[in-house]
């Protein structure tokens, strides 16, 4: 099977390599004496050749990203040196082939060539006009285009003898997939230190000085960046406006129906095919013999599908006064409706809301001053512009217009402040002390501009700045210490007969977990430990809270037989085989390479490049 794979491979990249030569072929031609870009052992490298493949790669990525790739860009991402290591690649193919005498016939090769699609007519045969047109096309004589043919068929016959027969070893795969599949079964509890009975000792001098330089990193500054920044927020000119009265008046008109809410009805709808066939189902309802639920779960519908949601009486026409009759939620009907008769369940009363004038002013007086506040400020932003340009200085404009003026050492992950605006904090994180000083928009249509002071580097702070810090944090870490020794001094316990139950923890069974599990409430520690424990063994894992006491309880090993294991085992053998091929392949051509020789010539290879900028 393997085998049959990797030839089918290698026919299609026959065919593709065959077509990509194609795409390239005759676009432009690199003229002169010196048509070589290198020789591997008796093989030159055709200048064309190189040209070709490499333009091609340029014209499909392209084609890929829909922008124009130049040669530079190229180099940039090491598209020459790939299509430079490809074109060596084959030609030391093609120079083996020529070493052991390998070819192909007349008849092979004209097999191949009447394939290509082409080559082939409208009716899907081999088309000598077609074929000539393409040659032509391309700038390659039939001569020329053959030659090149044949040395792919050569290549593919070595590619092949290479390959074929490269498997994955059943024994291999096996083992990966038992890996991979196989579960435990274990017991586990959480343990926190709100459960510590040991006493916490007074801590040493020594100690403290030993967290601390066991914890660096914890009490390093990051970098942090000195920031002066003016700043107009729409809150700031809010108290300087005033809102007119017929303003107000016209926004409460224009809102009226938010501000003057109907009584409402919460209504779902059931349609029938007949008045009789409602009639019956209420009936039924009335009985005791069904549900509503039950009538819209035996049509297959859900409650959802039949919710009218929270309406007014106008707004359910005929049967709005029989369903606002209901004192409380009840079903109505059968009742006339757009699509037929009903039965109606009102589920709540929903009473009528009123708010006047002066009770909402408040609420509408602020969105106006806060939309006139925008307003001021945007209609400024060309002012602070133009100062700024003139060479006014961040307090100077601030103080001209009544700005916040303000430092911060801005760290990145900041969120205080003026630096609770994402604006603010992508402008913080890229200035640099070269950054002239701008206005900015925020998001609430307030302005702000920053000028980096001073740019501090990480530091390690001293240990008396973070002295309360590293006391809490050694007085943790302890606490988490003697936790973990007090659950292990439990484990002859559970050995002897106890369970976690009986010593007064919660305790969680857990079944067929696989290595990739996430138990909500445990570090994934926890899974990597219980997979290294043998069965009916305790071990006692650390977390950030406090402890977890783990037993295994079983190894599940995974089935290797089963439907699912056969389809992915197989899958996974014909995936890995491929590769391996490839590998093989791959390892074949640098040895025939080293064997050969390279002999690179660059003064050429650059030409070549110029020649596509």
């Amino acid at each position: 099977m393997a085998t049959g794979k990797v030839s089918r491979t290698f026919g299609w990249i026959l065919m593709g390599l065959v077509m990509v030569g194609l795409v390239g072929f005759g676009s432009t031609n690199f003229g002169g004496s010196a048509r070589s870009i290198a020789t591997v052992g008796d093989t030159e490298v055709d200048a064309n050749r190189y040209l070709r493949e490499l333009q091609s790669e340029m014209n499909a990525l392209q084609a890929q990203t829909g922008q124009r790739l130049t040669m530079e860009m190229a180099r940039n991402i090491g598209l020459d040196q790939q299509v430079l290591a490809r074109v060596i690649g084959t030609a030391a193919l093609e120079d083996e082939t020529a070493r052991l005498g390998i070819s192909v016939g007349d008849e092979q090769l004209r097999d191949r060539i009447v394939d290509i699609p082409a080559f082939m007519g409208a009716d899907g045969q081999f088309d000598r006009q077609a074929y000539s047109f393409a040659l032509e096309q391309s700038g390659l004589t039939a001569s020329e285009f053959e030659k090149s043919l044949r040395a792919e068929v050569s290549r593919q016959i070595l590619q092949a003898a290479v390959a074929d027969g490269v498997e994955a070893q059943p024994a291999y795969v096996d083992a990966l997939y038992g890996y991979a599949r196989e579960a435990r079964d274990f017991t586990w509890a959480a343990i926190g230190v709100d459960r510590l009975t040991t006493a916490l000792p007074t801590p040493t001098a020594e100690n403290l000085t030993a967290y601390y330089d066991a914890n660096q990193a914890t009490f390093t500054l990051p970098e942090t960046k000195v920031i002066s920044y003016a700043w107009l927020d729409p809150e700031d000119v809010i108290p300087t406006l005033n809102v007119a009265e017929d303003q107000i008046a016209a926004l409460y008109a224009e809102r009226i129906n938010e501000y003057q809410v109907p009584e409402r009805r919460l209504v779902e709808r059931l349609v029938f095919n007949s008045t009789e066939d409602a009639q019956a189902a209420a009936d039924a309802i009335a009985a005791g013999d069904t549900t509503f639920e039950t009538l819209v779960a035996d049509r297959n519908l859900e409650l959802s599908d039949i919710d009218l949601g929270d309406l007014p009486k106008e707004d359910l026409g005929a049967a709005g006064d029989a369903i606002f009759a209901l004192a409380e939620p009840g079903v109505v009907g059968p009742l006339e409706s757009d699509l037929g008769p009903a039965l109606f369940r009102m589920n709540a009363i929903l009473s009528a809301r009123e708010t006047s004038l002066e009770d909402a002013r408040e609420e509408l007086q602020g969105e106006l001053s806060a939309d006139a506040a925008r307003r001021v400020i945007s209609d400024l932003v060309a002012e602070l512009d133009d100062q700024m340009a003139g060479g006014a200085t961040i307090e100077e404009i601030a103080e001209a217009h009544n700005m916040r003026l303000g430092t911060i050492d801005w760290t990145a992950g900041m969120s205080d402040g003026i630096a609770a605006y994402d604006t603010f904090r992508e402008a913080a994180g890229a200035v640099t002390v070269d950054d002239f000083p701008e206005i900015t928009l925020m998001a609430d249509g307030g302005v702000f501009a920053m000028r980096l002071d001073e740019l501090q580097p990480p530091r390690l702070q001293d240990q008396s700045e973070v002295a309360d810090a590293v006391l809490a944090g050694w007085e943790q870490e302890t606490r988490l210490s003697l936790l973990a020794d007090e659950a292990a001094a439990l484990i002859p316990e559970l050995e002897g007969g106890e369970s976690l139950a009986s010593l007064g923890f919660t305790e969680v069974l857990e079944q067929g977990q696989t290595r990739e599990a996430f138990i909500e409430g445990t570090p994934p520690a926890l899974i990597n430990d219980v997979f290294d424990m043998e069965a009916g063994t305790w071990r006692v894992v650390p977390t950030t809270e406090g402890v977890i006491m783990a037993r295994l309880d079983a190894i599940v090993p995974a089935d290797q037989n089963s439907e699912d294991a056969l389809v992915l085992k197989e899958n996974f053998a014909a995936g890995t085989a491929q590769q391996l091929a490839l590998d093989v392949e791959r390892a074949f051509s640098r040895a025939i390479q080293d064997r050969a020789g390279i002999e690179l010539n660059r003064a050429v290879i650059n030409a070549v490049n110029a020649q596509l900028q």
